[in-house]
Protein backbone atom coordinates (compact mmCIF):
# COMPACT_ATOMS: atom_id res chain seq x y z
CA UNK A 1 0.00 0.00 0.00
CA UNK A 2 1.33 3.34 -1.11
CA UNK A 3 1.77 6.02 1.57
CA UNK A 4 -0.10 9.23 1.04
CA UNK A 5 1.89 12.32 0.85
CA UNK A 6 0.83 15.73 -0.13
CA UNK A 7 3.20 14.95 -3.75
CA UNK A 8 2.10 11.82 -4.28
CA UNK A 9 -1.73 13.43 -4.44
CA UNK A 10 -0.90 16.66 -6.91
CA UNK A 11 1.04 13.78 -9.19
CA UNK A 12 -2.44 11.78 -9.85
CA UNK A 13 -4.16 15.25 -9.78
CA UNK A 14 -2.35 15.73 -12.66
CA UNK A 15 -3.14 19.59 -12.78
CA UNK A 16 -6.82 18.69 -12.14
CA UNK A 17 -8.59 20.59 -9.25
CA UNK A 18 -9.13 18.57 -5.99
CA UNK A 19 -11.91 18.06 -3.78
CA UNK A 20 -11.83 16.20 -0.14
CA UNK A 21 -14.04 13.99 1.46
CA UNK A 22 -13.50 13.39 5.48
CA UNK A 23 -14.69 10.95 7.96
CA UNK A 24 -14.66 12.29 11.54
CA UNK A 25 -13.73 9.19 13.98
CA UNK A 26 -10.60 7.94 13.32
CA UNK A 27 -9.72 10.09 10.44
CA UNK A 28 -10.09 13.58 11.67
CA UNK A 29 -9.88 12.59 15.67
CA UNK A 30 -8.39 9.34 17.43
CA UNK A 31 -10.54 6.65 18.20
CA UNK A 32 -11.98 7.34 21.95
CA UNK A 33 -13.44 5.10 24.49
CA UNK A 34 -16.86 7.25 24.08
CA UNK A 35 -17.75 8.85 21.10
CA UNK A 36 -18.81 12.23 22.92
CA UNK A 37 -14.77 12.25 24.09
CA UNK A 38 -13.97 12.87 19.99
CA UNK A 39 -12.61 16.42 20.18
CA UNK A 40 -11.16 17.65 17.17
CA UNK A 41 -7.78 19.28 18.08
CA UNK A 42 -6.79 23.35 17.16
CA UNK A 43 -4.06 22.38 14.80
CA UNK A 44 -6.32 20.06 12.87
CA UNK A 45 -8.91 22.64 12.75
CA UNK A 46 -6.69 25.01 11.29
CA UNK A 47 -5.43 22.47 8.58
CA UNK A 48 -8.88 21.59 7.41
CA UNK A 49 -9.75 26.03 7.65
CA UNK A 50 -6.60 26.33 5.21
CA UNK A 51 -7.27 23.35 2.70
CA UNK A 52 -10.86 24.86 2.21
CA UNK A 53 -9.48 28.05 1.33
CA UNK A 54 -8.30 26.49 -1.80
CA UNK A 55 -10.27 22.97 -1.96
CA UNK A 56 -13.96 21.89 -1.68
CA UNK A 57 -13.64 19.79 1.36
CA UNK A 58 -16.64 18.13 2.95
CA UNK A 59 -16.75 15.83 6.17
CA UNK A 60 -19.16 12.80 6.06
CA UNK A 61 -19.64 11.18 9.01
CA UNK A 62 -21.45 8.60 10.97
CA UNK A 63 -22.36 11.03 13.39
CA UNK A 64 -25.74 12.83 13.29
CA UNK A 65 -25.34 15.94 10.89
CA UNK A 66 -25.85 18.67 13.77
CA UNK A 67 -23.55 16.58 15.59
CA UNK A 68 -20.39 16.65 13.43
CA UNK A 69 -20.92 20.23 11.77
CA UNK A 70 -20.74 20.95 15.61
CA UNK A 71 -17.32 19.73 16.64
CA UNK A 72 -16.10 20.52 13.52
CA UNK A 73 -17.07 24.38 13.68
CA UNK A 74 -16.46 26.12 10.44
CA UNK A 75 -17.82 27.38 7.90
CA UNK A 76 -18.28 27.08 3.95
CA UNK A 77 -17.72 23.21 4.40
CA UNK A 78 -20.39 20.17 3.34
CA UNK A 79 -21.69 18.19 6.01
CA UNK A 80 -22.88 14.53 5.69
CA UNK A 81 -24.48 12.90 9.07
CA UNK A 82 -25.69 9.42 9.47
CA UNK A 83 -24.16 8.25 6.72
CA UNK A 84 -25.14 10.38 4.23
CA UNK A 85 -29.09 9.86 5.16
CA UNK A 86 -28.87 13.98 5.99
CA UNK A 87 -26.80 16.36 3.96
CA UNK A 88 -26.43 20.05 4.01
CA UNK A 89 -25.95 20.96 0.93
CA UNK A 90 -25.35 24.32 -1.27
CA UNK A 91 -29.14 24.63 -1.22
CA UNK A 92 -30.12 23.11 2.41
CA UNK A 93 -30.23 20.42 3.69
CA UNK A 94 -31.24 16.90 1.58
CA UNK A 95 -33.06 14.19 4.17
CA UNK A 96 -32.91 10.32 2.23
CA UNK A 97 -37.04 10.07 1.95
CA UNK A 98 -36.66 6.51 2.62
CA UNK A 99 -34.49 6.67 6.29
CA UNK A 100 -37.46 9.51 7.19
CA UNK A 101 -40.25 6.64 6.71
CA UNK A 102 -38.13 4.63 8.47
CA UNK A 103 -37.97 6.21 11.79
CA UNK A 104 -40.33 5.27 13.78
CA UNK A 105 -38.57 1.53 13.50
CA UNK A 106 -35.81 2.80 14.10
CA UNK A 107 -36.76 4.10 17.80
CA UNK A 108 -38.83 0.40 18.40
CA UNK A 109 -35.61 -1.17 17.75
CA UNK A 110 -33.62 1.50 19.90
CA UNK A 111 -36.06 0.95 22.89
CA UNK A 112 -35.93 -3.12 22.36
CA UNK A 113 -31.81 -3.17 22.11
CA UNK A 114 -31.89 -0.75 25.29
CA UNK A 115 -33.94 -2.92 27.63
CA UNK A 116 -31.79 -6.63 25.83
CA UNK A 117 -28.75 -4.74 27.24
CA UNK A 118 -29.55 -2.94 30.17
CA UNK A 119 -27.50 -5.50 32.23
CA UNK A 120 -23.95 -5.72 30.29
CA UNK A 121 -21.78 -3.38 32.04
CA UNK A 122 -20.07 -1.23 29.12
CA UNK A 123 -22.87 -0.97 26.23
CA UNK A 124 -23.19 2.53 25.68
CA UNK A 125 -25.85 3.09 22.83
CA UNK A 126 -25.85 6.21 20.80
CA UNK A 127 -29.27 7.35 19.88
CA UNK A 128 -29.07 9.49 16.36
CA UNK A 129 -31.61 10.90 14.26
CA UNK A 130 -31.17 7.82 11.06
CA UNK A 131 -29.08 5.52 13.02
CA UNK A 132 -28.61 3.66 16.44
CA UNK A 133 -25.10 2.72 17.15
CA UNK A 134 -24.69 -0.06 19.90
CA UNK A 135 -20.70 0.44 21.24
CA UNK A 136 -19.55 -2.29 23.04
CA UNK A 137 -15.55 -0.66 23.39
CA UNK A 138 -15.67 -0.96 27.28
CA UNK A 139 -17.82 -3.85 27.37
CA UNK A 140 -16.71 -7.13 28.74
CA UNK A 141 -15.25 -9.51 25.71
CA UNK A 142 -17.93 -12.19 27.19
CA UNK A 143 -20.70 -10.20 26.47
CA UNK A 144 -20.14 -9.10 22.58
CA UNK A 145 -22.23 -12.53 21.46
CA UNK A 146 -24.99 -11.29 23.48
CA UNK A 147 -24.78 -7.51 22.12
CA UNK A 148 -24.96 -8.45 18.80
CA UNK A 149 -27.62 -10.81 19.32
CA UNK A 150 -29.24 -8.28 20.99
CA UNK A 151 -29.54 -5.68 17.79
CA UNK A 152 -30.23 -9.12 15.77
CA UNK A 153 -33.64 -9.23 17.54
CA UNK A 154 -34.33 -6.04 16.69
CA UNK A 155 -33.54 -5.82 13.25
CA UNK A 156 -35.75 -8.94 13.03
CA UNK A 157 -38.44 -7.66 14.18
CA UNK A 158 -37.97 -4.42 12.57
CA UNK A 159 -37.47 -5.41 8.52
CA UNK A 160 -37.21 -1.65 7.51
CA UNK A 161 -33.40 -1.63 9.59
CA UNK A 162 -30.75 -3.62 8.43
CA UNK A 163 -27.43 -4.11 10.87
CA UNK A 164 -23.56 -2.87 9.91
CA UNK A 165 -20.86 -3.34 12.29
CA UNK A 166 -17.47 -1.17 12.57
CA UNK A 167 -14.78 -0.66 15.25
CA UNK A 168 -16.64 -1.98 18.08
CA UNK A 169 -19.81 -0.61 17.27
CA UNK A 170 -23.28 -2.85 15.56
CA UNK A 171 -25.62 -0.27 13.87
CA UNK A 172 -28.82 -0.46 12.98
CA UNK A 173 -29.77 2.03 9.83
CA UNK A 174 -32.55 2.30 7.27
CA UNK A 175 -32.10 -0.71 4.72
CA UNK A 176 -32.47 1.28 1.49
CA UNK A 177 -29.58 1.16 -1.57
CA UNK A 178 -27.67 4.17 0.22
CA UNK A 179 -24.05 4.54 1.77
CA UNK A 180 -21.29 7.03 1.94
CA UNK A 181 -20.36 6.45 -1.31
CA UNK A 182 -23.71 7.44 -2.81
CA UNK A 183 -23.38 10.43 -0.31
CA UNK A 184 -20.32 11.25 -1.97
CA UNK A 185 -21.32 10.99 -5.25
CA UNK A 186 -24.20 12.71 -4.81
CA UNK A 187 -21.90 16.10 -3.58
CA UNK A 188 -19.66 15.50 -6.41
CA UNK A 189 -22.62 16.24 -8.67
CA UNK A 190 -24.30 18.79 -6.65
CA UNK A 191 -21.34 20.35 -6.07
CA UNK A 192 -20.28 20.57 -9.88
CA UNK A 193 -17.38 19.14 -9.51
CA UNK A 194 -16.91 16.25 -12.30
CA UNK A 195 -14.26 17.58 -13.14
CA UNK A 196 -12.33 17.34 -9.66
CA UNK A 197 -10.24 14.68 -8.63
CA UNK A 198 -12.16 13.35 -5.28
CA UNK A 199 -10.12 12.26 -2.47
CA UNK A 200 -12.13 10.16 0.58
CA UNK A 201 -9.85 10.04 3.49
CA UNK A 202 -11.74 7.17 6.10
CA UNK A 203 -10.95 4.54 8.48
CA UNK A 204 -14.08 2.12 9.23
CA UNK A 205 -16.20 -0.14 7.41
CA UNK A 206 -18.61 2.11 6.10
CA UNK A 207 -15.68 4.27 4.46
CA UNK A 208 -15.30 1.38 1.88
CA UNK A 209 -18.44 2.37 0.52
CA UNK A 210 -16.91 5.17 -0.49
CA UNK A 211 -13.89 4.01 -1.79
CA UNK A 212 -15.11 1.17 -3.99
CA UNK A 213 -17.60 4.36 -5.50
CA UNK A 214 -14.68 6.58 -6.38
CA UNK A 215 -12.25 3.41 -7.76
CA UNK A 216 -11.44 4.58 -11.58
CA UNK A 217 -12.56 8.62 -10.70
CA UNK A 218 -11.08 9.64 -7.41
CA UNK A 219 -8.41 8.55 -4.84
CA UNK A 220 -9.14 6.73 -1.52
CA UNK A 221 -7.01 6.99 1.85
CA UNK A 222 -7.21 4.26 4.12
CA UNK A 223 -6.86 5.47 7.75
CA UNK A 224 -5.24 2.11 9.59
CA UNK A 225 -2.74 1.31 12.06
CA UNK A 226 -1.61 -2.06 10.48
CA UNK A 227 -2.44 -2.97 6.64
CA UNK A 228 -5.74 -4.49 6.25
CA UNK A 229 -7.85 -5.57 2.94
CA UNK A 230 -8.91 -2.27 1.69
CA UNK A 231 -10.28 -0.75 -1.84
CA UNK A 232 -8.09 2.66 -1.07
CA UNK A 233 -5.22 3.21 -2.81
CA UNK A 234 -2.87 5.05 -0.15
CA UNK A 235 -3.42 4.74 3.03
CA UNK A 236 -2.17 6.75 6.06
CA UNK A 237 -1.26 5.54 9.85
CA UNK A 238 -3.29 8.02 11.63
CA UNK A 239 -5.14 11.29 12.51
CA UNK A 240 -1.89 12.78 12.99
CA UNK A 241 -1.06 11.77 9.35
CA UNK A 242 -4.02 13.24 8.21
CA UNK A 243 -3.44 16.11 9.70
CA UNK A 244 -0.14 16.71 8.11
CA UNK A 245 -1.18 15.75 4.78
CA UNK A 246 -3.71 17.87 4.93
CA UNK A 247 -1.54 20.89 5.97
CA UNK A 248 0.59 19.68 3.11
CA UNK A 249 -2.11 20.24 0.54
CA UNK A 250 -3.42 23.59 1.47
Amino acid sequence: MNRATPEAIRAAAGGRRLAFFLDYDGTLTPIVERPEDAVLDAATREALRKLAEHHPVAVVSGRDLDDVRARVGIEGLQYAGCHGFEIAGPRGNRVHGAAAAAAPQLAAAADQVARDTRGLPGVQLERKRFTLAVHYRRARESDVRAVREAVERAQARHPALRVTAGKKVFELQPDVDWDKGRAVLWLIDTLNLEDALPVYVGDDVTDEDAFRALAGRGLGIAVQEKPQPTAAQYALRDPGEVRTLLAGLA
